[in-house]
């Protein structure tokens, strides 16, 4: 059996090398080969640009109309508490009893209900002989709401910035080195969030500001007592995630340092989530500023808040309502419009959102 397997094999390669002397092997030419024709539909494809993460995020972000009209929002009250009390040319604190309880007047708005008309149909500014307009109406001391609304939208913006930056900037580092060190570290300090976490956050601000005196710098204080857990349990879970993830142990093994792993691998990768948490910081500082101003242990007048303002118009909205109208459509504004940016930005930062 063996010899004829032997034998059969010597007669093809014998037989292989006769057909290769009569067929020589052809030369290989660039005239054989032949371009694949191309979709001229697949071209702006195969040529386009790559699109970037930030990029794409912002791209699906001004895709969402609510989203974008929450922006506008945002940046026209920005604008309005920035200039707005220069506009009418009065301080926010000038007392004139001569004008006082004016109702709103705005020359060619008269259609709208600007006609400084109060309850009764009686025009205030022609039953007292005053020629001065007043956009928003006067309070009972005779100040300008118009001038006190913005002036109070600037301050309760200004609170609730600095509460949010101080949130986000205690609450980063706190969750970071948790996530990051892990093991003892990190048991101990996820130990005292929960002890935080159990006290009631009204109880915590009010009395720390029973503690100090009614003002800016105590209300701050006493939002960011607290504030900062939230920002901290969610980056301590995203760096927990990344952590764990393939370029990290990469970047370790070639030996980078803990700062460089958190500066460049970390944080960058957790700025989404932290950017969420942020806006929805915002509305919540500027409800905790007016709650309290509401209950008298914020602002003192003649400080104007849309606290303060809500407070007074409430005292007297059965008679001047649009005391409590102004300050009211602001704050609800702003709230909404912070709370829809934020729910914008979850989902244009978020992956699985992608269609």
């Amino acid at each position: 059996m063996s010899a004829e397997l032997g034998k059969n094999e010597s007669t093809l390669v014998s037989q292989v090398h006769s057909h290769s002397s009569v067929f020589p092997p052809a030369e290989v030419t660039d005239d054989l080969f032949v371009h694949e024709p191309l979709d001229s539909r697949l071209q702006e494809q195969v040529s386009g640009q790559t699109v970037s993460v930030w990029k794409d995020a912002w791209r699906r972000l001004l895709q969402n109309r609510g989203t974008v009209i929450a922006m506008c929002i945002i940046v026209l009250i920005t604008l309005l508490a920035l200039i707005g009390p220069q506009l009418s040319g009065r301080p926010y604190d000038e007392q004139n009893l001569t004008f006082s309880n004016l109702p709103p007047k705005v020359a060619g708005l008269e259609w709208l209900g600007f006609d400084g008309k109060d309850a009764k149909g009686i025009d205030q500014y022609e039953a007292r002989g005053i020629t001065e307009h007043f956009w928003f109406g006067t309070d009972e001391f005779g100040r300008d709401l118009w001038t006190r609304v913005w002036k109070g939208t600037q301050i309760s913006l200004t609170i609730a910035l600095l509460a949010a930056l101080l949130d986000l900037v205690i609450g980063v580092a706190y969750g970071g080195i948790s996530a990051f060190y892990g093991g003892k570290i990190d048991n101990v300090m996820q130990r005292i969030i929960e002890v935080l976490v159990g006290i009631p956050n009204l109880i915590v601000i009010i009395l720390f500001i029973l503690i100090l005196d009614p003002g800016i710098f105590s209300i701050v204080l006493a939002m960011i007592v607290t504030g900062w857990v939230g920002m901290a349990r969610v980056v301590r879970g995203q760096m927990m995630q990344i952590k764990a993830q393939e370029f990290v142990l990469a970047s370790r093994a070639l030996g980078a340092s803990n700062s460089r792993l958190i500066v460049k691998h970390l944080l960058p990768n957790a700025v989404g989530p932290i950017l969420v948490t942020l806006m929805f910081t915002i509305p919540t500082a500027i409800f905790f500023e007016a709650f309290l101003s509401f209950i008298g242990l914020g602002l003192q007048p003649p400080l104007a808040s849309l606290g303060v303002l809500i407070q007074d118009g409430y005292v007297s909205m059965r008679y001047f309502t649009y005391k409590l109208v102004f300050p009211g459509i602001v704050i609800s504004a702003l709230m909404i419009s912070f709370n829809l940016l934020a729910d914008g930005l979850r989902d244009a930062l978020d992956p699985r959102m992608k269609k």
